[in-house]
């Protein structure tokens, strides 16, 4: 996809995902349309991968350790082909596929299932590590949360992919400024993460989260990097898309209902409707 394909992928991606946690009535939106972008960048070309085969050998993979944005992953994951669209409709329903966290035994194309927070860190590099002895070329990819980063277990994680030179491994730290109980400034400020990260022996860069042309370069940058794992510091919004969802000052799990949906989702689909139609 070119940029803008990438970027009417991205629209897509959230306008499916205010629907899905629209028909549950609450859920994790303002975390997971923040992601958004990052997510339609990556599957939108840069991750080598086939839908029609989620278990291909020597793929890339991909481990959203900040679990409750799972339905911007399964947003992402259906309307690439891994599985039915009407799948998006049971979120967190009994006998889904799709539980409110990732869950790689019940998904398609999950490559790990969520555990506490910051444990995806140490398996993202469980699973780097076992790509570079198998020597297959593929890269793994890994979603933070900037108050995951609170956990001890990230920066146990970062040191150890420092040590072993794990530069397939690329990090993304979204960094909304929020998190369950408030702003993370307030609850645990981690200050100059990207500073902590490259302290830790990492290769690093900061953008604007919500940029796909930037994400892309970043990205194009950490591939480059054949000595040490990257991070990414994602500058976003926490409900990016939808200011009924980002207007709300405790956003990280909300009611979605009533005259907040309809606004959501008029201006994701008006997002949408202003990218249709030619191209960059």
């Amino acid at each position: 996809m070119n940029i803008l394909e990438q970027e009417r992928f991205a629209a897509q991606i959230r306008l499916e995902t205010v629907k899905q946690v629209g028909i549950r009535g609450f859920g994790h939106l303002g975390g997971a349309l923040s992601v958004v972008d990052a997510l339609a960048v990556l599957y939108g070309g840069v991750m080598q991968i086939d839908p029609k085969n989620p278990n291909l050998p020597g793929r890339d993979k991909l481990v959203m350790s900040k679990g409750h944005a799972g339905p911007a992953l399964y947003s992402t994951l259906a309307l690439a082909g891994y599985f039915p669209m009407d799948w998006l409709e049971t979120l967190n329903q009994p006998g889904t596929r799709l539980p409110s966290h990732c869950d790689k035994k019940l998904t398609p194309g999950v490559d790990m299932t969520t555990g506490s927070l910051g444990q995806g860190a140490s398996t993202a590099i469980g699973l780097a590590l076992a790509q570079q002895m198998d020597g297959v070329g593929a890269r793994t990819y890994l979603f933070l949360g900037d108050g995951e980063c609170n956990e001890g277990q990230v920066w146990e994680a970062a040191m150890f992919a420092a040590q072993h030179k794990l530069h397939n491994l690329i990090a993304f730290v979204d960094r909304n400024g929020k998190q369950l109980d408030g702003r993370t400034e307030e609850i645990m400020d981690m200050g100059d993460i990207e500073g902590k990260f490259h302290s830790f022996g990492w290769h690093t860069q900061t953008i604007d989260g919500h940029e796909i042309a930037a994400i892309n370069a970043a990205i194009a940058s950490a591939h480059l990097e054949q000595d040490k794992p990257s991070c990414i510091i994602l500058n976003t919004v926490k409900g990016h898309g939808a200011s009924s969802i980002s207007d709300v000052e405790l956003n990280h799990h909300m009611v979605v209902d009533g005259a907040v949906l309809e606004q959501a989702l008029l201006e994701c689909e008006n997002a949408l409707a202003n990218l249709e139609g030619g191209a960059r």
